[in-house]
């Protein structure tokens, strides 16, 4: 075990908080401040200060381990483990083709791993039927981002931004408790002046930091886009001359927000008109301004749409592809970011290509050594993938992800985990869909390896490995290897499979070179000296790892200083424009009635992640949330005769879920909150809705209808 402090970044959030590990003598690791990383300059909140607590032993996996006859897990050598995964993929593929066999992948993986994994998923096992969990957290903005932009990246310009411009839309978002060390650039903001506009149909830690809070009907963001855009048009506040000299479609838009009344607004949200005049005023003041979403206006069956409008409020009024003014995502996962621009996503190749663009297919078959005809086509995203196990696919490799509690209609998708043929699962602990694995690998974790992964601003980082794995650990680079070995040892390709992730990394340079999400003039030693790249980075011009003449800017040779900043002179569109979205609104896909008259939306708390596979087995962490909970309003609570602590039911067409009641008046009267970080009675997942957004098929997680019981005690 090393004994000096290594400099790395934390597992956790997109905002991936720079700090120092520093192993003890007693096998503890000591986490301090990083403050020469300028995203969260030292900040850590308890997830990150805690996070070394899951590298202990006695909390994760140290042994594969095999389902017995007697149908338990028991230990096993990684020789029988890693026969008996290659051989049960194997069956499914020889007895029913390769599209029986699913891959599974997560957003906190390396992009080393992510892209291992896609290349795994099409080269060794020939399947289109790879997904990730990421597809659960900025899918709907990523689908909106490309509409109108021509390329997507979380946040198109550094967070040292939002501090300094006039006003931000926060949409969705609660950073308070998803990343803490993220809410002081809101509140600088507000101390330089500026005006920060909250839209949550809860009034959160972060809405009361608020100039002005907008408390709409969960599923309605939309219209109150709509409203927004209607007004600053009727009020003669649209940049003509911007919208004519940058953006296309302006008519189309403009038309389908003019349907789109105050009046009309106010009874579709419950947003009063005098609000919605505010909001205008605000964001149209005479500086900058912003809007960020995250999964509020997301996570819904018009997610692509929602965020469509927001983009056009953007564009309508001049705020896009200029100095501290932007549309951008606040993404969730650790490298939900990179996760999807290297090969995870069912559509995308390396690079941010299209699966679908015979030239993507070529250039990534040349770098992989492979026939671009023998690449498979566009898989099924998360969801369907999970709908479809046990019928189409019969054997599933899940790697970093646990969608028996994070799924939606998760009742259901444990009922089709549970119908595999055969499940292998990677993982760091034994989590809720590990422990329904024929085989559970148990792998490295961020301090115990080096990698890299790409924060919500684009910014490619080096996460170094500080501490030895226990032994009888391995890397996911090395399962993958170890089943390239036995699936394709007739065909060589476990050399296409290295398990050092520099050498992993140099290939995805190659295969990302000239893409959207070019990373090939990033280098480990580049990564090691500054505090992050952002992409797009092409190499050189002729450089090794680049191609020819992919320098963006600069003399011939010149190295790239990557891009903190897209968009500023032109829209990665073809013509240089961006679109606007001619969207209307339209209701959920599950609207209250008699028997379910109330709405559903989930969320996180502070002291959990996602999941919670991994904070759940932190005591500080659980010590502050130990169990689920059912936000309600004091009417609604009145009216069940439920009081603070009463155990309540939720339950809508999917299932029943059972927590404590949580009463509050920051919650509107017709809506219910759940966070969705516990298994179990407690599963808020077990009710929500997975009616999919047509373009980026992201389910409905933040909005279903619901009724709530009182529970005997």
């Amino acid at each position: 075990m090393q004994n000096s402090a290594t400099p790395t970044h934390c597992p956790y959030c997109a905002l991936q908080c720079g700090m120092n590990l520093t192993p003890a003598a007693d096998g503890t690791v000591e986490v301090t401040e990083r403050a020469d990383f300028p995203v969260n300059r030292g900040a850590l909140c308890g997830k990150g200060r805690t996070a070394p607590a899951v590298l202990s032993s006695r909390l994760r996996l140290t042994s594969p381990l095999v389902r017995s006859g007697d149908g338990t897990l028991v230990p096993a050598s990684w020789d029988e483990a890693l026969d008996r995964v290659a051989a049960g993929l194997a069956r499914a593929r020889t007895g029913h083709g390769p599209d029986a066999v699913g891959v599974f992948g997560g957003g906190g993986l390396t992009n080393e791993k992510a892209y291992a994994l896609g290349k795994f998923a099409r080269v060794v096992l020939g399947t289109s039927q790879i997904d990730y969990n990421g597809r659960f957290c900025m899918s709907s903005a990523a689908a909106a981002g490309m509409q109108a932009f021509g390329l997507d990246r979380g946040l198109p310009f550094p967070l040292e931004d939002v501090p300094r411009t006039g006003c931000v839309i926060l949409v969705g978002s609660n950073p308070a408790e998803t990343m803490p060390p993220a809410l002081r650039y809101f509140t600088e903001l507000r101390a330089n002046g500026g005006t920060l506009i909250i839209v949550d149909p809860r009034r959160t830690r972060t809405a009361e930091q608020a100039d002005l809070h907008l408390a709409p009907r969960p599923g309605t963001d939309l219209a109150l886009a709509l409203g927004l855009l209607h007004l600053v048009v009727a009020e003669g506040r649209v940049d003509e001359e911007y919208v004519r000299e940058r953006t296309s479609g302006w008519e189309e838009a403009r038309a389908a927000a003019m349907a789109h009344w105050p009046e009309y607004v106010e009874r579709i949200t419950g947003v009063s008109v005098p609000q919605l005049r505010e909001a205008v005023r605000m964001f149209c003041a005479p500086q900058a301004a912003m809007v960020l979403t995250a999964r509020g206006p997301e996570q819904q069956s018009k997610g692509t749409d929602t965020v469509g409008a927001w983009i056009n409020l953007c564009l309508a009024t001049g705020r896009a592809g200029r100095p501290l003014s932007g549309y951008g995502c606040l993404t969730g996962q650790g490298n939900g970011q990179g996760g999807r621009e290297h090969g995870q996503k069912a559509d995308q190749l390396p690079g941010y290509r299209r699966l679908t663009d015979p030239a993507a297919r070529r250039h990534v078959a040349e770098v992989w050594g492979v026939d671009p005809d023998s690449l498979p086509g566009p898989g099924r995203s998360a969801y369907e993938l999970l709908d479809a196990l046990g019928t189409d696919i019969r054997a599933l490799l899940l790697m970093g992800s646990n969608p028996v509690v994070s799924a939606p209609r998760a009742a259901h998708v444990e009922e089709r985990i549970r119908s595999l043929d055969f499940l292998a699962v990677c993982d760091v602990v034994l989590s809720e869909t590990a422990a329904l694995a024929d085989v559970v690998l148990p792998v490295t974790q961020w301090a115990e390896e080096t990698g890299t992964t790409t924060s919500l601003e684009g910014r490619v980082l080096l996460r170094r490995r500080a501490v030895t794995p226990p032994e009888g650990v391995r890397s996911d680079l090395q399962v993958l290897h170890g089943l390239a070995a036995r699936l394709g040892a007739d065909r060589g390709l476990e050399k296409g499979f290295p398990t050092d992730p520099e050498a992993v990394f140099e290939e995805l340079r190659r295969a990302s070179a000239g893409g959207l999400a070019d990373y090939s003039g990033i280098t480990y030693r580049r990564l090691a000296e500054e505090n992050g790249v952002f992409w797009p980075c092409p190499a050189p011009a002729g450089a090794d790892g680049g191609a020819p003449g992919a320098a963006a800017g600069g003399e011939a040779g010149a190295v790239h200083p990557g891009t903190p900043r897209l968009f500023l002179d032109r829209f990665a569109t073809e013509d240089g424009r961006a679109r606007f979205a001619p969207v209307a609104h339209r209701a959920a896909a599950e609207e209250p009635d008699e028997e379910y008259p109330l709405l559903l939306t989930t969320g996180r708390v502070v002291a959990q992640y996602q999941s919670g596979a991994q904070t759940r087995r932190v005591a500080e962490l659980n010590a502050a949330a130990p169990g689920p909970f059912v936000e309600l309003h004091p009417r609604l609570a009145a009216r069940l005769g439920a009081a603070e602590g009463d155990p309540v039911a939720v339950v809508s067409r999917r299932g029943r879920a059972v927590a404590p009641a949580r009463i509050t008046g920051a919650i509107r009267p017709d809506t219910v909150f759940m966070p969705f970080h516990w298994p179990g009675e407690g599963r808020a997942n077990t009710l929500t809705n997975p009616a999919l957004d047509p373009t980026s098929r992201m389910p409905e997680f933040k909005v279903c209808a619901v009724r709530v019981e009182s529970v005997e005690p």
